[in-house]
């Protein structure tokens, strides 16, 4: 009788054991907490720039590296493991509205990065913020569709990342395979592989490319083709890469394509659409509305013979200055002018080229309005005054021309019309860079 008891005393206490002390219920109002995810890095293909990914992104599908893409990578930075490596990360998002004015020059790092390098510097150490650069589209994608080569353009975004410098991309020159008249500039024949290229473009250097040019001067037969400039044609190839770029790249800004100021009606290769009357037609086109083909209207402003705040009428008026709206800086209010028709008031304008010559060559075709260098300084000067005190707040980006590629000479048209001379490897300022450098800003 002892034993069969000790042996149920000793089983009761094993189970009791077993199950342990009961575990409280939560109570119904407390907090449950969540583990914040961190940003996760994916090891970059080689020369490819990678961006981190956190719990509010959508990663973008990345490229498959080719042959021709770069083949290293430029910044690496620290990552969780020796095997990944990632780029510089993309700089703050900064939204699709522009202070007014801002303040940008174009320049030519293409060929030769160390020229890009000075050329971003000096435009910081001018107390200027944006630089524009041209992406010739066959140079990247043009041995066939789909075969990229991102060497030059990795380069040139990663340097201006690292400079603090914002980019503005003006795409245009299409490859061989593309069509569309080549080796004229002129739009693809399938306007789909232009918004293809659009879409890597934006993919690859998301939040690193503040802002995309969509053609150049489509008002010119010799940008289109060597055709009829056509504003429904380009209403629809715009259309096209606005949804493509904003796919890839939701906070990117869409420029429309800077038109040349001109009041030419002419046919012909050379042939060539005044510009106000294309804006109107282009608005037509996309049906009265630009929701949904561009967030900023491009426009390029020459002063020809005319000081920046010379009244477009008196220009008009006066053939020695040109004899028409189209010749002078303030151009651009018959642009504005068109968008509030429309009812456009809340977009702003980006003036992608403008500037005053110096060309004195007897058979150069800008001889009649040439300037001197020192009223080439004091205009480019009062221009931003202007524009400060009159166009705000729809003035965005006002970017000049140029600073000098270094291998232009006086043979050059574009020679006379920069800030600069050319020259490597010091920089050599005229007297317009030196005057925007003390420019107020």
């Amino acid at each position: 009788m002892r034993k069969p008891l000790l042996a149920l005393l000793l089983v009761m206490s094993l189970l009791l054991a077993a199950c342990g002390s009961p575990t409280p219920a939560p109570a119904g109002d407390e907090a449950v907490a969540t583990r914040t995810p961190k940003p996760t890095f994916t090891p970059a293909a080689a020369g490819q720039a990678k961006q981190p990914t956190t719990a509010s992104q959508t990663r973008e599908p990345e490229s498959t590296p080719t042959e021709q893409e770069s083949v290293e990578t430029l910044v690496p930075t620290l990552t969780p493991t020796p095997e990944a490596t990632a780029t510089t990360a993309p700089p703050a998002a900064k939204g699709l509205r522009m202070n007014s004015p801002e303040y940008g020059m174009q320049i030519f790092p293409w060929w030769r990065p160390e020229v890009g390098s000075r050329d971003l510097q000096a435009i910081q150490a001018a107390g200027f913020t944006w630089a524009k650069v041209n992406f010739g589209w066959r140079d990247i994608e043009g041995p066939s569709k789909g075969v990229f080569d991102w060497s030059r353009t990795d380069q040139i975004v990663q340097m201006a990342n690292a400079d603090g410098v914002d980019l503005v991309i003006r795409v245009d020159h299409q490859p061989a395979w593309a069509g569309g008249g080549f080796p004229t500039n002129g739009p693809p024949t399938n306007y789909q592989d232009l918004a293809d290229f659009f879409a890597a473009l934006a993919t690859r250097y998301k939040g690193r490319i503040r802002a995309y040019e969509v053609w150049n001067e489509p008002n010119l037969a010799r940008e289109w083709g060597g055709q009829t400039p056509d504003p429904a044609a380009y209403a629809r190839l715009l259309k096209l890469c606005y949804s493509a770029i904003k796919a890839a790249d939701p906070s990117a800004m869409v420029i429309s394509a800077g038109l040349s100021p001109t009041g030419s009606w002419t046919a012909g290769p050379e042939g060539a659409r005044p510009d106000d009357w294309y804006l109107e037609s282009l608005y037509i086109a996309m049906g009265g509305s630009s929701a949904g083909y561009y967030d900023v209207l491009g426009a390029h402003g020459a002063g020809f013979a005319s000081p920046p705040e010379r009244d477009p009428a008196e220009v008009a008026a006066n053939p020695a200055l040109g004899g028409h709206r189209s010749m002078c800086f303030r151009r651009v209010e018959d642009l504005r002018a068109i968008m509030v028709k429309y009812g456009d008031t809340d977009k702003q304008i980006a003036l992608l080229e403008f500037g005053w010559t110096s060309d004195p060559r007897p058979n150069s075709p800008y001889n009649w309005h040439a300037v001197s260098e020192q009223t080439k300084a004091e205009y480019f000067v009062r221009a931003y005054q202007y524009a400060k005190q009159n166009w705000s707040p729809w003035i965005g980006l006002m970017s000049l021309i140029y600073i000098s590629d270094p291998d232009w000479t006086q043979e050059h048209e574009q020679y006379w019309w920069a800030i600069t001379d050319p020259g490597w490897p010091e920089l050599k300022p005229r007297a317009a860079y030196t005057a925007l450098k003390n420019m107020p800003k």
